[in-house]
């Protein structure tokens, strides 16, 4: 096996629960509303009198810090008791990616290639490959995959149980709301244990699926759905419609282009 590089590992439930490390625990997937903070006041020189030095030449006002760019972000620590898990740094607090960005997810499988949408989640984006970058995501399994009712594979986590996170965890944003259904096939979301709580792991959709609208939507898949497809058609490991894919999906890395 290669060592640490990146991983990503998914986790969705319509009504469903998901299972993972030491038991059954319901999985929610939210998105961040971004809360951008107050713009500084931009302070132009009156057209007027302007003060003069000793020597008549026009004396320089107060310099003024630049104002902020970028969408604030909210990341708060999240210690879930994972003992050895794989922990990252907590990213930027501020999202500046704009434009096409794209992830392309180096497989066993084959490369499966995201658009990312950092002008509809800009803070799960600048988490997602903040993470990427720092080789969170490198040498992982994708460790769920559902086949009845729920069509999603699901990667993103490092402790390959389901339950890990990278340390910090943010809010939701993008949740498609008033959509039918509201997860299309080739839909990439976040997956989370509740309200609040996003962190690395994700999903893809790879058949329409009718999950409740909570779980925040950050980008598409535009290349490599059809592996997936041929994974999902040779089930998993247990024989059941929700498990580890009988056909490993190892993410040796994500890499990231904007």
């Amino acid at each position: 096996m290669k060592t640490a590089r990146r991983r990503v590992v998914l986790i969705t439930v319509a009504v469903l629960l998901i299972v993972g490390g030491g038991g059954t625990v319901a999985l929610y997937v939210a998105a961040q509303r971004s809360r951008p903070g107050d713009a500084q006041a931009l302070r132009t020189p009156s057209a007027g009198v302007r003060p003069t030095g000793p020597n008549g030449g026009v004396m320089q006002g107060p310099s003024h810090p630049p104002v902020p760019t970028g969408v604030a972000c909210t990341y708060t620590p999240a210690d879930r008791g994972q003992g050895d898990a794989r922990l990252a740094e907590t990213p930027a607090p501020r999202a500046t990616l704009t434009g096409r960005v794209t992830a392309n997810l180096n497989t066993g499988i084959g490369v499966i290639s995201i658009e990312l949408r950092p002008d509809r989640a800009p803070c799960t984006v600048n988490s997602f490959v903040s993470l990427a970058r720092q080789d969170y995501y490198s040498d992982t399994d994708c460790h769920r995959l559902t086949t009845d009712g729920l069509w999603i594979l699901q990667c993103g986590d490092p402790t390959g149980t389901g339950t890990g996170t990278p340390g910090y965890e943010f809010g939701e944003e993008n949740v498609p709301t008033g959509s039918t259904p509201a997860y299309p096939r080739g839909t990439v979301a976040m997956a989370n244990a509740g309200p609040g709580t996003n962190g690395g792991q994700f999903f893809i959709v790879y058949r329409d699926s009718a999950i409740p609208p909570a779980y925040s939507v950050f980008g598409t898949v535009t290349a490599g759905l059809d592996l997936i497809e041929q994974v999902a058609a040779a089930g998993t490991e247990n024989g059941t419609a929700d498990g580890r894919p009988r056909t490993p999906v190892h993410i040796d890395e994500i890499t990231v282009a904007s």
